[in-house]
């Protein structure tokens, strides 16, 4: 009984359980409860039993490490010990402090009284996981707390404080400080008075609000999660209890929860939950690496990047210094990051206080000067290596031994611009997504010299404004550019043997994509890319030749800022709306290069734009580029709006099944005229004779 500690106080037996560091409940400490439960219940001299966690954790919920594992399915199972709290003959009552979560709350609810902290964290959060409780949850909360109130916890999955429970039959006490002494009391004053052993599972629901709050759960999940399965079984589930006998609705809850745990959508949500997990292991950087401080920053550019970027360290209560070369792009960075504030303190996410608080942060400076004694310099300035070079050597002079100097470049190497600088040790690439105060990934772009604790600090900097932080080599693009490049790639040559952009973009949003690519490029701006790819083949000294999104830049066709890019615009409006200009400038293309445009369906056109991502992943994945392929899988999730049900383009390739994308990619290589990167990469190749997947 390793996992739990067993003490006698007075009659009553506490129970605590003792498995770090959130006392996920697996087979070890499910056998230790029972087995603490027995000798409690055989020794005559216990009255009453308290089962308590740490101040830390009451339980976290099942432990994730041993899903698809034996230890998994090992007796006894959560809901037999539920079971066993339930019916013991002595009273059981849970002291909840910290996270109760998942399994973890659901074993609460199957004690006959509950004392909780006032901040204890209460969830349901098994939809995160493309799951649904699978112990009772379904059945026993809504019974606690109202149908409304548990269709909200369980089909979002949010977390609650105890504090707001009070008073319902979910906790008999809500107390500040440490629970056990009071959960010890209330077992003490049951024996005392002989008051019943409670059980939820006994409560009857008399809820005439119910059927509305279910009809509009449904409605608001066929809007928001119409590619989940999860949602509505939950809401199918909680259902039950208005229709159905207890132990009948335990039954349907258990069989559909074990069916959710094998659907490829939580399969994808399990691997995610492991991959953000598995991001902040950095290979080369020993076990307590010593970070560097940083308690101010400054960021060179006050544009739409640089604005963003300053945010991300304002609202995390890091003062900014803000440089622009003119006082009236200054003053426009410094009102931008006002207005942004602003619009938020609308949607009614920050307090008006807290605004001034974070603009009282921000120092606007015209000079240089002002960066001497800033911990660590991001440069948000235009996208061209002379400028850098000029940035570098500049804020090599300026700043203080031991600053760190970052380039929010997306494209250009890094490792030339460490050149830059007497401190190449220093120095690392910190590729923001715009908007930079919105979007959630940051490439954190190692360099050749790039200094271990420099790039620890950066992590660990990374989740204190909230970013989900992935580091990548040096190469053009870094992982999610270089990637997005053979993307586009596919759409170029999709859309020249015969698809629409309207085709396009409807196939890849009914596969799950936040939005089609020509639809992002139109947001983007179509120039960005035309930029990008004549710089490419200026460098490798061969002629560019146009694709058909660089003829719509020639014809003045940027996107959304010029009101016509693939789609065409109303002014004040940003819904695309098909153009017979784009279809002739097609057309035209076409023409010129004597293509016959041919039917082209839906499938092919996910096959050829996953297949083309995942292809060059494993390329990433040989070159070093990135540590992990599932590294790439967050990537191209919280920057490119890749589905979170589908896992990433290189666990969806292993779902496929690597061998059939070899098929399709070589099938693809082998048409006329095919470009190069259709060839399989030789690890692929590899991964698919062995009948592996990425992982």
């Amino acid at each position: 009984m390793s996992s739990v500690r067993y003490e006698l106080r007075g009659a009553t037996a506490l129970i605590t359980l003792d498995y770090p560091p959130v006392n996920g409940l697996g087979a070890a400490l499910r056998s230790g409860i029972v087995q603490a439960l027995e000798q409690a219940l055989a020794d005559g001299s216990v009255q009453a039993i308290v089962l308590a966690g740490s101040e830390r954790a009451f339980s976290g919920g099942a432990d994730v490490k041993e899903f698809g594992t034996s230890l998994a399915t090992q007796e006894p199972r959560l809901p037999a010990v539920i079971a066993a709290l339930e019916n013991a003959a002595k009273p059981v009552v849970a002291a909840i402090g910290g996270v109760c979560m998942g399994g973890g709350l659901e074993l609460a609810l199957g004690a006959h009284y509950r004392v909780a902290r006032a901040d204890a964290q209460l969830a349901l959060p098994e939809v995160k996981l493309g799951l649904m409780p699978g112990a009772g949850g379904t059945q026993r909360l809504p019974r606690a707390i109202g149908v409304a109130r548990a269709l909200e916890m369980i089909v979002s999955g949010a977390t609650m404080k105890a504090k707001a429970f009070e008073g319902t039959a979910l906790l008999d006490a809500v107390v500040e400080g440490d629970p056990v002494p009071a959960a010890l009391e209330l077992a003490q004053q049951v024996v005392a008075q002989g008051l019943p052993r409670k059980r939820i599972r006994d409560l009857v629901i008399d809820d005439a609000g119910a059927p509305a709050a279910l009809q509009a759960m449904r409605e608001s999940v066929a809007k928001g999660s119409k590619f989940l399965p999860a949602p509505g079984k939950c809401i199918d589930a909680v259902e039950l209890c208005l229709t159905t006998p207890f132990d009948e609705g335990l039954a349907r809850e258990r069989e559909t929860f074990l069916a959710l745990m094998s659907t490829p959508e939580a399969r994808a949500l399990r691997h995610i939950f492991g991959a953000e997990r598995a991001a902040s292991k950095v290979p080369g950087i020993p076990e307590g690496t010593a970070l560097r401080t940083i308690a101010r920053v400054g960021v060179i550019g006050a544009g739409t990047m640089g604005a963003g970027i300053a945010m991300n360290f304002l609202s995390a209560g890091i003062p900014v210094v803000l440089l622009e070369m003119k006082q009236d792009a200054l003053d426009r960075g410094v009102a931008t990051i006002r207005r942004n504030y602003e619009a938020t303190v609308k949607k009614g996410k920050l307090k008006a206080e807290q605004l001034e608080k974070n603009m009282a942060l921000l120092a606007p400076t015209l000079s240089y000067e002002s960066f001497k004694d800033v911990d660590l310099a991001i440069e948000a300035v235009f996208e061209n290596i002379d400028v850098k070079r000029q940035v570098f050597g500049t804020l090599d002079t300026v700043c203080k031994p031991g600053a760190i100097l970052a380039s929010n470049t997306s494209y250009l190497d890094v490792d030339a611009i460490a050149g830059f600088t007497q401190r190449p040790q220093d120095v690392l690439g910190l590729h923001f997504f715009s908007p930079a105060n919105v979007m959630r990934l940051l490439e954190v772009v190692r360099g050749a010299k790039t200094a271990p604790d420099v790039l620890a600090t950066c992590m660990a900097l990374a989740r204190k404004i909230g970013k989900m932080a992935i580091v990548s080599g040096v190469c053009d693009g870094f992982i999610g550019n270089r990637m997005l490049a053979r993307y586009n790639a596919a759409v170029a040559g999709l859309i020249a043997a015969g698809a629409s952009p309207q085709q396009l973009d409807g196939a890849l949003q009914a596969f799950g994509m936040a939005m089609g690519p020509c639809r992002v490029g139109d947001l983007a701006g179509l120039d960005i890319g035309w930029a990008t790819r004549k710089r490419r083949a200026e460098e490798a000294g061969v002629p560019f030749v146009p694709i058909i999104a660089d003829k719509l830049c020639e014809a003045g066709r940027f996107g959304q800022k010029t009101g016509a890019g693939w789609y065409r615009y109303e002014a004040g409006s940003r819904e695309p709306l098909p153009d017979p200009v784009t279809q002739q400038i097609i057309d035209a293309y076409r023409a010129e290069r004597g293509i016959v445009p041919r039917a082209v369906g839906d499938a092919e056109i996910v096959e050829r734009c996953m297949f083309a991502l995942a292809n060059e992943g494993a390329r990433i994945l040989e070159e070093g580029i990135a540590a992990r392929a599932s590294d790439i899988d967050l990537v191209y999730l919280n920057g490119y709006g890749f589905p979170r049900h589908r896992g990433g383009p290189m666990f969806n390739a292993t779902l496929v099944g690597l061998p059939e994308v070899v098929k399709a990619l070589q099938r693809f290589a082998a048409e006329p005229g095919a470009e190069a990167f259709w060839q399989p990469a030789p690890l692929l190749l590899k991964l698919a004779a062995e009948g592996k997947g990425f992982g």
